[in-house]
């Protein structure tokens, strides 16, 4: 059980057992960065080894993108099972990828073919699936999954959604847990854990009120602070500014490690989606061993998985920042390199024009064509 989340936790059992009995459910899980939400969905991930879990994040550089949540989402082993599909939800859902060529689908029919989809997915097992960073997600796949999940009834599918606040509008109506700073008792616990060697009373007490309890700041603020930094604390930062702190603070942690680690890391936060294949080929391109990232592990940066995650979605952003632009170029290159030209055309240009230096022809008209395909899935 989390530290000072046992109601929350006991809730999201509750739904996992409706779940397990036939029933659908929904949770919104909102709050500010770093207050628990990803925590709260990996605690559900860990208590459903029973059931189907199938998880999706947003990434904010691919909020362009039409329906490229929706494609973590489906990608394995859904997608195979698309022949199961009824034509015009087969077709849909297949324009929406970019599998076929065609007019842009309606979201109808692209909603109809997920709920179709993970319906007869449920009829296995129970399913569970996991949302976070909603903020980052495509309009169009969020417009599919609010569509969705207004339409469970008796499937045994629990839909959880973790979302910063201000909440999004597709979301509203839609049963909530709002995730705020833990109890100053609980606070103090967990800075504890994070500066084993003690913090002086008044000290511990300023930094409890500065980050509001929020247990992702408690944890990862100190590290690495010295003993006059400690003394001054954190300086009250507003909010919406702490989310750039924390990042600030699993950046320099990032840097510690081994080069290789790095690269690795950068690799993988380039990635987005989490395409083992496609970055095991590059890894392989780069040279790099996936044993290089346990460091990263050690650091409690990743979860070797499978499949290779990140702690928490700000550990992504702080890897592909703190590279340098060279080693952001030659990641992309070779995730370009590493995309099947037939089946992910657009991610190939998109890593294309991330890769290249100046103005480029071919990849110019790449980007056109991706664009074009683009236009046809709205």
């Amino acid at each position: 059980m989390l530290r000072g989340r046992g109601d929350e936790c006991r809730r999201l059992e509750r739904l996992l057992d409706s779940a397990r009995g036939g029933t659908s459910a929904v949770l919104v899980i909102r709050g500010e960065a770093g207050v628990g939400k990803t925590a709260l969905l990996d605690y559900v991930a860990e208590r459903a080894s029973d059931c189907r879990v199938v998880r999706a994040s947003g990434v904010e550089s691919e909020m362009g993108y039409p329906f490229a949540a929706l494609l973590q989402l489906l990608r394995a082993p859904i997608l195979r099972n698309l022949e199961q599909l009824a034509p015009p939800q087969r077709d849909a859902l297949r324009r929406a990828f970019g599998l076929m060529e065609g007019p842009p689908p309606q979201t109808y029919l692209v909603g109809l073919a997920t709920l179709t989809m993970l319906s007869r997915l449920a009829g296995e097992r129970p399913l569970v699936c996991l949302v976070d960073d909603v903020q980052w997600l495509d309009r169009e796949s969020l417009a599919v999954l609010s569509f969705v999940v207004r339409r469970l009834a008796a499937e045994p599918i629990v839909v959880f959604f973790g979302v910063r606040e201000p909440n999004e509008p597709e979301l509203s109506g839609l049963p909530d847990l709002a995730l705020t700073g833990l109890a100053e008792a609980d606070a103090r616990l967990l800075l504890e854990e994070a500066v084993p060697g003690g913090v002086d009373e008044q000290v511990r007490d300023r930094i409890v009120a500065e980050t509001r309890g929020n247990p992702l700041a408690l944890l990862e603020l100190p590290r690495g602070m010295t003993p006059a930094e400690f003394a001054g604390g954190f300086g009250l930062p507003p909010a919406n500014e702490l989310a750039g702190r924390i990042e600030q603070a699993f950046a320099r942690r990032v840097q510690t490690l081994p080069e290789e680690a790095q690269r690795y890391l950068l690799l993988i936060a380039a990635d987005a989606v989490g395409d083992a294949t496609a970055v095991g080929r590059a890894a392989e391109q780069l040279g790099l061993a996936t044993s290089a990232l346990l460091p990263a592990e050690d650091a409690g940066l990743v979860d070797l998985g499978p499949p290779i995650r990140f702690r928490h979605p700000l550990v992504r952003s702080a890897a592909y920042r703190a590279a340098s632009p060279d080693g952001r170029r030659r990641v992309h290159a070779a995730l370009a390199d590493a995309a099947d030209p037939e089946r992910d055309p657009d991610r190939r240009a998109w890593h294309h024009a991330h890769a290249v230096r100046a103005p480029d022809e071919d990849v110019a008209a790449e980007l056109e064509r991706s664009a074009s395909r683009a236009r046809t899935r709205r």
